[in-house]
């Protein structure tokens, strides 16, 4: 024992000595490891924060000023690199994540009184009793009627963790009832319609690519496959985008073998090629898809990769020309930043992003550019387009450079109605038109068993015509001299939306299809 304390000394010395030198050899792969007690020094960025916080003359709000300098920092990168306030981080994520949770029903304000337009099939609101044309008295202990409720407060009152119970009071035909409601997931759908056209052909319109997509969208597929569809309308107009990886299980329901979707490169990432990767459902049918100026990003993979590989024929305009990839990272302020990281490219090779060097005012207002220089009524076809060609394995020519060029045009419909009519759709008083007439005549459109029906029998001139011109008047639109074009295009919105109301957005779009002239030239193509 007194030798080893005779040793210990020398003992310690070594083993700290080692270890010294073995953090000398690790701080070189450690960022900022100039010495043991070293910070990294502070950005000019964080020294002027820092300074406006502690030495400013007046008080200030320390996170509007911060958020007012990633936008501002933001702003020399490209259009789609975003800060998301804290505040809008939940909504965005719901989108995405396709779901959020709440009671399941759509309301309207009239009269400072929350109405039920809408209940969810088989939700929470739907399982409690709830029914359309419900007013809610109280939620829990909040008074919610005659008391100025804003849209924005009563979704505040009505969400709530699942599982959770609500309590509601509500009128229904003059009679009081109190029920609870259990908080369940609420479906945020990005299939908004599919149905049978004809005997053989099925529609299906997506509206985003969300976490749900593709399982909507081939559970989708196998009911119309079920009722005999050989040829399928994908309708892809509106949609802004999503989940790449949604986008590149969908191409793989149309696409067979191992085929490339798409692929991407960033200047920090390495390429990274999409294959299919199992046997789609429907590799062999006839297939059309439909775009829009509003068809952007993932509907653009979906979309270049069929058009890539002699898949489908593209009918209708230029879609929006977003070919880079974004990748969101939580901040520790709430907030989030989304950031592109890469761009894609279509099997060929094609990057389809547009330009944005000219800023983001430029950017943003391209779309009204393209209506201001005729290309939305006298087409940007693969048969006229400036663009860097490209040659498909069966030798089709198409083209790079911002967006997706159909292969056939069809123009964008210019007989909508004058802008003096614009304020009956700017607000929600067509809407809420819409609901009051429906309740009030509730009995009289149970004649009618499918949207179809209602689109061939149901006249909106008449009374209903003059209703809505009393209705608008209250909210100082006024709708007494309409001219030909503008009555004809109320008359067939008020159609629209009266299938919307009895059975959502597939009876809207069953509707709108009828006279649709983008359905009418995709049913001409399949019938080729």
């Amino acid at each position: 024992m007194k030798k080893l304390q005779v040793w210990l000394p020398l003992l310690f010395s070594l083993v700290l000595i080692a270890g010294m030198l073995v953090g000398s050899g690790l701080r070189q792969n450690i960022p900022y490891s100039k010495g043991l007690f070293h910070t990294p020094r502070r950005t000019p960025v964080q020294e002027v924060m820092d300074l406006v916080q502690t030495r400013y003359v007046d008080s200030i709000n320390s996170d509007t000023l911060s958020e007012d300098a990633i936008q501002a920092m933001l702003a020399h990168l490209d259009p789609h690199s975003v800060y998301i306030p804290p505040s809008h981080v939940d909504e965005i994520n719901e989108d995405l994540q396709g779901n959020f949770e709440g009671i399941g029903v759509a309301f309207y304000i009239i009269d400072d009184t929350v109405n039920v337009t809408n209940v969810l099939p088989g939700g929470p609101s739907d399982q409690a009793g709830l029914q359309v044309g419900d007013k809610f008295l109280k939620v829990n202990d909040s008074l919610v009627a005659g008391n100025n409720i804003d849209g924005d407060r009563i979704q505040k009152l009505l969400r709530g963790p699942g599982g959770s119970k609500v309590a509601v009071s509500l009128l229904r035909s003059n009679k009081r009832v109190e029920t609870s409601i259990t908080r369940g997931t609420i479906p945020l759908y990005a299939v908004d319609a599919s149905y049978m056209i004809d005997g053989s052909t099925g529609f299906i319109h997506l509206n985003k690519f969300s976490n749900t997509t593709h399982k909507e969208f081939i559970d989708a597929l196998s009911k119309l496959q079920q009722q005999g569809m050989k040829k399928l309308i994908f309708d892809l107009r509106g949609n802004g985008g999503g989940i790449l990886q949604e986008a590149v299980e969908i191409a793989d329901e149309f696409l067979d073998d191992n085929k490339l979707v798409v692929y991407t490169q960033g200047n920090t990432q390495n390429t990274k090629e999409y294959h299919c990767q199992t046997p789609g459902l429907f590799e062999k049918g006839k297939l059309v898809i439909l775009t829009d100026e509003s068809t952007a990003s993932a509907s653009e993979i979906v979309a270049g990769a069929m058009q890539d590989w002699d898949r489908a024929t593209i009918i209708g305009r230029r879609t929006f020309g977003k070919g880079l990839v974004q990748e969101q990272y939580d901040l520790s302020g709430g907030g989030a930043l989304r950031l592109t990281v890469a761009r894609y490219y279509t099997p060929i090779g094609r990057n389809i992003q547009k330009p944005y060097d000219k800023g983001r005012e430029a950017y943003n207002d391209e779309l009204q550019q393209r209506y201001h220089d005729g290309e939305l009524m006298k087409g940007d076809t693969v048969v006229n387009h400036k663009g860097t060609a490209y040659k498909t394995k069966g030798g089709r020519i198409v083209y790079g450079g911002g967006g997706i060029t159909p292969d056939i045009f069809v123009p964008f419909d210019t007989a909508t109605f004058s802008t003096s009519i614009y304020p009956l759709f700017d607000g929600q008083v067509f809407g809420k038109f819409i609901y009051t007439w429906y309740i009030n005549h509730e009995q009289y459109f149970s004649q009618f068993k499918n949207p179809r029906e209602l689109a061939h029998n149901f006249s909106a001139a008449g009374p209903i015509m003059n209703e809505l011109i009393n209705y608008a008047a209250k909210d100082s639109v006024q709708l007494k001299s309409l001219d030909p074009r503008d009555k004809a295009e109320i008359e067939k919105r008020i159609k629209l939306w009266m299938a919307r109301q009895i059975w959502r957005m597939e009876g809207f779009y069953e509707v709108n299809n009828e006279d649709d002239p983008v359905i009418k030239k995709a049913l001409d193509v399949l019938q080729k």
